[in-house]
């Protein structure tokens, strides 16, 4: 017999608010903490990565380096929380609480299994599988351990993300923001009394991390204890039968293989930027840390977007939906052209941050980052798009967005700028502006198809969806 699955009378609040108010007051209560919490783990990565370049170039660029091939691993997990949650954000919606604390649990336990796997295979062959992915062998040398530690604290992130999006499901963004605060405050603390005071090596950064993580997994355990709650984790509730997995990993698996996609991508174009200097794959992780000033707030809105988005549907309201994703691309837009400005009037006094007293290096950040900064609004367009697709759970098309993204507006247009121009280092931030504005261009056009299909489906006027301001009453369904 499964346990009670009852909302609190915060989450029945919610869920009358995000289904019934001003979807304006809506899209902002949801996305903007999710924003903050989105720059703050950025400027989370800046700090991470001048402490880093404190020790050595050849360590911050390690540290580049080695990130993206965990980040190619972490997908795994990261997407399925993404995809496993808009399913519990659906259920939510549609008023299944037992379904939502079935997904929960069982979302937990398959991330447990698939931690389990990844460090009982890579942990022992970490050094074989660097060499498999390309890492050059200075990089190997000093970075195995600190790869070794990065698995450790990738699958605790594992069941942070599943947290994060339970809470993002219910509408607990400050909650969110709150805690990733706290995990920020101990690992910059942390990391700066290993390297600063300590002298300590770029392993001690990545134990860090893992203390910070285990202080954001304990504030989950805490805080999902709640056993008649339907967001409460409960090992009865665990169920791997089709009826309730098959949906979560169906929606996940194309999310999985994007992310993957991308990270490998990025993968590919750091081992192919080695052909300047192993310091110019240091520049291009720090310029794309710069990009991220941008995007990451972008990328709070769509997170947070997508789950309203998937909370109307699983309520059958497709046009409130489809309002929810017109709210994000405007604040998207805005946030891409001020935040790009800002960037560029001030790029050579955060360029010089990362690169100390070493000007050459500091004038390849630049060099980079002056043309990757231009995708900034076409990003928030992809962002707002991959929102609306995934909160129809339409993860095929973004698996194919984001595959086009890396493996045929980059990867190829960087081998034709290498063996055709004499660009130099300069073609990494050509080739980001080239393949982001593409990107941009697709989702635009991909959006405007899909959302003229979804009106034909639901019989919705195309050039009547309007953002104004009132209560939806019951025929905005459009059902």
């Amino acid at each position: 017999m499964s346990p009670k699955a009852s909302l609190s009378a915060k989450d029945e609040k919610f869920r009358n608010f995000a289904l019934n108010d001003n979807m304006w007051k809506v899209v902002l209560y949801v996305g903007f903490p999710l924003a903050l919490y989105q720059s703050l783990n950025q400027f989370f990565k800046i700090f991470d990565s001048m402490m880093a370049a404190h020790i050595s170039a050849n360590s911050v660029s390690a540290v580049a380096y080695l990130s993206q091939i965990n980040l190619t691993l972490s997908a795994l997990g990261g997407g399925l929380a993404i995809g496993s949650s808009l399913k519990i954000s659906e259920a939510y919606g549609a008023g299944d609480f037992e379904l939502v604390k079935k997904r929960v649990s069982s979302l937990f336990a398959m991330c447990a299994i698939l931690g389990a796997v990844i460090l009982i295979i890579l942990i022992p062959a970490a050094p074989q599988f660097l060499k498999l992915a390309k890492t050059p062998e200075s990089f190997i040398a000093e970075g195995t351990q600190y790869f070794r530690l990065e698995l450790v604290g990738m699958v605790i992130s594992f069941f942070n993300n599943v947290y994060i999006a339970i809470e993002r499901a219910r509408g607990n963004s400050k909650r969110i923001l709150h805690l990733n605060m706290g995990v920020i405050a101990l690992k910059l603390t942390m990391t700066a009394l290993f390297v600063y005071v300590l002298k300590a090596g770029i392993n001690m950064i990545s134990i860090a991390t893992i203390i910070s993580q285990c202080f954001l997994l304990a504030a989950a355990i805490i805080n999902l204890n709640q056993k008649d709650n339907a967001f409460g984790f409960s090992a009865q509730s665990i169920s791997l039968k089709p009826l309730v997995t098959k949906p979560m990993i169906t929606l996940s698996i194309p999310v999985i293989i994007e992310k993957m996609a991308f990270s490998f991508g990025k993968v590919i174009i750091n081992s192919m930027s080695t052909v300047y200097s192993a310091l110019t794959v240091g520049a291009l992780g720090i310029s794309n840390n710069i990009g991220g000033i941008t995007t990451m707030p972008q990328m709070g809105f769509q997170e947070g977007g997508s789950a309203i988005i998937s909370q109307s549907m699983g309520a059958g309201k497709p046009k409130r939906a489809l309002k929810a994703f017109g709210c994000i691309l405007v604040i998207n837009i805005i946030i891409g052209a001020v935040l790009m400005s800002f960037s560029l009037l001030f790029l050579n006094q955060i360029s010089a941050l990362f690169a100390g007293s070493d000007k050459e290096f500091g004038k390849m950040i630049s060099s980079i980052y002056r043309y990757e900064a231009y995708g900034a609004i076409p990003l928030g367009i992809n962002s707002s798009v991959l929102a609306l697709l995934y909160g129809f759970g339409k993860t095929k098309i973004t698996l194919t967005i984001n595959f086009c993204r890396v493996f045929i507006f980059r990867v190829p247009v960087l081998w034709i700028l290498q063996n055709f121009t004499g660009l130099g280092s300069t073609s990494l931030g050509l080739v980001m502006a080239i393949s982001n504005t593409a990107t941009g261009l697709m989702a635009l056009i991909i959006g405007f198809i899909e959302i003229r299909r979804i009106c034909r489906q639901y019989n919705l006027a195309f050039f009547q969806l309007s953002f104004h301001k009132k209560t939806v009453s019951q025929n905005e369904s459009g059902i």
